[in-house]
């Protein structure tokens, strides 16, 4: 895409593209038609407006938060200093609004997630989705299975494990979806990597079914013994095991409390800078899809959760962007140490 077009970049258009109403698109990408995707594009960004069964106290209003991660993405462009990178150089990218929920009804607004996201990997780009709470995540990999070939793996950022099974006579919940995506025939369970897991919100039997299927569990305390770095390698070798493809889902939960006022009452959590690390080299590394759930703005007046989740979808992408660029042999400008600083 043009410069011109890209938000802090001097000279570019007064107006942002929309998805609906005043809300623009992420990052002032092109607005596409999820109905006639282009084909060729790096990335498709969507969100998913639902909010399901409320499983926590009075946290609820998540379906809002498409709209305000948009309007705050705003706010940037794709240049991040700290890694000497614009994605915009490397990557075609294309917002295609929100898919359209049933509010009464979860099997009917599934089955919409998943048609949806079947229509963005048969494109040949993947999805960069924006939630909603975390019961449809199931449903992209469900899309990924038709579309791609390979078995899958799965890095889970999160406090909690999610899951549990059903939640009363809810089969969908919020809290259930790494159960119902370990049924799913291509995800090798043993694959599947927890990461930031923490908390009194949690029950041994969660634990004890994590360790049933596989799953490996890096724990907050993990990661203050040996670092994000150490922790996201293994994370990917966990995931890359026999497998052919990676699918990250992120909670917003998985960030501590104080960082994160649009989410839980979570504490003793991932830094800011300790996510952004991590999803810069997951995109280094390569993967098939990425979505960010469980920000309730009505609580967060300032917005911070939401400019939160832009800038971990941005790191993310902008690790895309450097795999890219690597694949094709760019020379890769490295950073000057500090004046005073040994090199």
């Amino acid at each position: 895409m043009n410069h011109a077009d890209i938000p802090m970049v001097s000279g570019r258009k007064s107006a942002l593209p929309k998805v609906y109403g005043d809300t623009p698109t992420f990052l002032g990408v092109p607005r596409l038609d999820l109905n006639h995707l282009p084909s060729g594009l790096d990335a498709i960004v969507v969100g998913v407006p639902w909010e399901g069964t409320v499983t926590w106290g009075t946290f609820t209003g998540c379906e809002l938060a498409p709209r305000s991660i948009r309007h705050c993405a705003a706010r940037y462009g794709g240049f991040l200093p700290e890694y000497e990178i614009d994605l915009f150089d490397h990557l075609s990218l294309g917002d295609a609004g929100d898919i359209a929920v049933e509010p009464n009804s979860a099997e009917e607004t599934m089955a919409r997630v998943c048609r949806a996201m079947e229509r963005i990997y048969t494109a040949g780009t993947i999805p960069v989705v924006m939630g909603g709470d975390h019961s449809f995540t199931p449903e992209i990999i469900q899309a990924m299975t038709r579309c791609r070939q390979g078995r899958i793996g799965v890095i889970h950022f999160d406090a909690h494990f999610d899951n549990a099974k059903v939640f009363g006579e809810d089969t969908m919940p919020r809290c259930a979806p790494i159960h119902r995506i370990a049924q799913i025939p291509q995800v090798r369970t043993q694959s599947i990597a927890h990461v930031a897991i923490r908390g009194p919100r949690n029950s041994p039997s969660q634990l004890a079914y994590a360790r049933e299927m596989g799953a490996h569990v890096f724990t907050i305390r993990d990661i203050r013994k040996r670092g994000m770095d150490t922790v996201i390698e293994e994370a990917i070798g966990v995931a890359r095991a026999e497998t052919e493809q990676i699918y990250v889902t992120i909670c917003s939960d998985c960030i501590d409390a104080a960082f994160n006022p649009g989410g839980p009452a979570d504490f003793n959590g991932l830094f800011a800078h300790e996510l952004f690390a991590a999803l810069y080299r997951l995109g280094q590394n390569g993967i098939a899809g990425l979505d960010f759930v469980e920000i309730y703005p009505n609580q967060d007046a300032s917005g911070f959760s939401s400019h939160l989740a832009a800038w971990a979808i941005i790191h993310a992408l902008a690790g895309l962007a450097d795999r890219k660029r690597s694949v094709k042999g760019e020379t890769v400008r490295k950073p000057q140490p500090l004046a005073g600083k040994e090199a």
